[in-house]
């Protein structure tokens, strides 16, 4: 079912604004790292990123994301500098290069890398530890004006109902963005496909998605090309398309505002199609 229970009309962010309801928004990922389970290493170099950008944006991304640190299961965290050195020239090249009307969300659990981020010309924070990794994150989204993805994620990956689990580290979340003033219409819910969950956790998750429209907040889905897709399918990263768009069709189908992509102009397609049907 599509969420018509949202407690705002938009999701606000820096500078912008996405009316909810009306389309399906499209994520592009942007991994500016050498280790991402599937296009590490392909976009290190600025212009091989702005070129991957501008592509993106050609095929239909209303959002470009842009990680500098790998966050597949097993991965060694860098430190902040390094981080920075990936993204920042990479912000500043679209802003001055593309367009400034591009919405650009940083892929950080780093405080600091967020607020430099930020600062460069990101719209957008996506943390995937939903406020609760690093202290300052709160802080620094509610006075950069970000709109900020609160991602579910879990140390030990242990759950006696994992969605009432997941609805309760929400609640946690929105308590802290709360007291650092971060409106509601600036937060949406991402349930964290493959971050610390089973196959099993992650079938669950999508088959009881629809239960995340409680909170009335949208709700950003990310299963691009994950492990589950390949485990059923027995095929590599690169050849995750087809359970790529399945799992996201049915997640526009109960409730996702956002979705978040490898493969934009096939995802953009399907989700016209979807939103023709589903949004009238």
């Amino acid at each position: 079912m599509i969420n018509i229970y949202r407690t705002h009309l938009n999701f606000e962010c820096k500078n912008g604004e996405f009316p909810l309801g009306k389309r399906t928004y499209i994520m592009g990922i942007l991994n500016v790292n050498p280790d991402s389970f599937s296009d590490g290493g392909k976009y290190l170099a600025s212009e091989a990123a702005l070129a991957r950008a501008k592509q993106m944006l050609y095929e239909g991304a209303d959002i470009i994301d842009i990680g500098g640190e790998s966050t597949r299961p097993g991965y060694e965290a860098v430190p902040k500098e390094i981080e920075l050195e990936r993204v920042i020239p990479v912000i500043n090249r679209i802003r001055q290069e593309l367009s400034s009307t591009v919405m650009i969300s940083i892929d950080t659990q780093k405080a600091e890398v967020a607020r430099l981020a930020m600062e460069a010309g990101a719209n957008i924070i996506n943390d995937i530890w939903g406020l609760q990794g690093d202290v300052e994150m709160a802080e620094v989204a509610a006075k950069t004006d970000a709109g900020i993805i609160i991602m579910h994620n879990s140390d030990t990956g242990e759950y006696s109902d994992i969605i009432d689990d997941m609805k309760m580290f929400f609640e946690r979340s929105l308590e802290t963005a709360e007291i650092a003033g971060i409106s509601e219409a600036r937060i949406a819910l991402d349930p964290g496909i493959g971050f610390g969950k089973t196959f099993d956790n992650n079938i669950e998750v999508l088959s009881r998605l629809e239960e995340l429209n409680s909170f009335g907040l949208p709700i950003l889905l990310g299963t691009s090309r994950k492990r589950f897709i390949g485990e059923i399918l027995n095929c590599s990263p690169e050849d995750r398309l087809e359970g790529t768009l399945a799992s996201n069709i049915l997640g526009i189908v109960a409730g996702a505002d956002f979705l978040r992509v490898h493969d934009v102009k096939e995802m953009r397609r399907a989700a016209n199609i979807s939103d023709e049907i589903l949004r009238r």
